[in-house]
């Protein structure tokens, strides 16, 4: 297990009275150890500090970065994180919490085991999108959790076709598309319907939102899967392709979107205690 050195400091930026506070605490935690603490701008407003940083020099120079917030807080990180390799942890003040999962009830005994090499580590793996219109990718983004095809504004169904690999799977009228990770499993592909995924799978799920059909099924494939959706030339509205619930591209009929795995992987590290199922006992109120 590895001993860190350089820790990174990254908070979400709305705060309802917790956040401000419990910075404090870490950030005094981490000097009181002797730790060299990098402050992403985030947490400026909170700690009053100047001495800030880009998120780039925290993927540049620090081995450790401890997000505080919620999911969403731990998404934005790990895809600013993910080509550098800093191993994360998060401190959960969000609602869910499947990716931040240390309670800042007991967050200085367990950073205190996870800085003394007490902890798990997993590695998770991204997805990559392109937006191609005729032959040229015109935009590209990332995600952790998914990547959703909807129709931008409206509830309307968009038509599209599904590929695989090359190989044609179906054209379907619905209210849009997912393409989960199995991090994302547990978020909007699960409120649709889909199976859980565990985090170790390499696998993608592929998930029609309502789709007009009682035949449509999710189906899950290979990670390493080259999924395009082709948006029909009939519709007359603009879609949009969202990843992440964050970042949005609009995109038109005729556009193609190619959903592929990442290179590198996102580092989580969790308590040495760790349980996945235990989470998901708690976090959907299974009995």
């Amino acid at each position: 297990m590895y001993r860190f050195q350089s820790i990174g400091l990254i908070a979400k930026t709305d705060d309802d009275g917790q956040v401000r506070a419990t910075l404090r605490v870490i950030h005094r935690f981490l000097l009181d150890r002797g730790l060299e603490v990098s402050l992403d701008r985030s947490t400026d407003e909170f700690l009053e500090i100047d001495e800030t940083v880009p998120r780039r020099e925290i993927a540049e120079h620090c081995d450790l970065a401890i997000v505080v917030g919620g999911d969403g807080t731990l998404l934005t990180a790990a895809r600013s994180l993910a080509d550098s390799g800093v191993p994360i942890v998060g401190v959960n003040l969000g609602r869910l919490g499947f990716l931040v999962d240390v309670s800042p009830d007991t967050m200085t005994d367990r950073l205190e085991e996870i800085l003394s090499g007490q902890y798990t580590e997993e590695r998770r793996f991204l997805v990559e999108t392109e937006i191609i219109r005729g032959d040229a990718v015109i935009q590209t983004a990332v995600a952790l959790n998914d990547v959703v095809l909807r129709i931008k504004n409206v509830v309307r169904m968009i038509e599209f076709e599904t590929w695989i690999d090359g190989n044609f799977v179906n054209m379907q009228r619905a209210d849009g598309m997912v393409v989960s990770t199995p991090t994302g499993s547990t978020a909007y592909a699960l409120s649709g319907g889909g199976p859980i995924l565990h985090p170790s799978l390499e696998a993608m799920l592929v998930l029609p939102i309502c789709p007009h059909t009682l035949s449509s099924r999710p189906i899950v494939v290979d990670s390493g899967s080259d999924i395009e959706i082709r948006i029909r030339e009939n519709i007359a509205e603009t879609g949009q392709v969202v990843s992440d619930g964050q970042n949005s591209i609009d995109v038109a009929a005729g556009d193609r979107v190619r959903v592929r795995r990442k290179d590198r992987k996102i580092r989580l590290l969790h308590p040495a205690d760790y349980d996945y199922f235990s989470i998901l006992r708690e976090k959907l109120h299974w009995g």
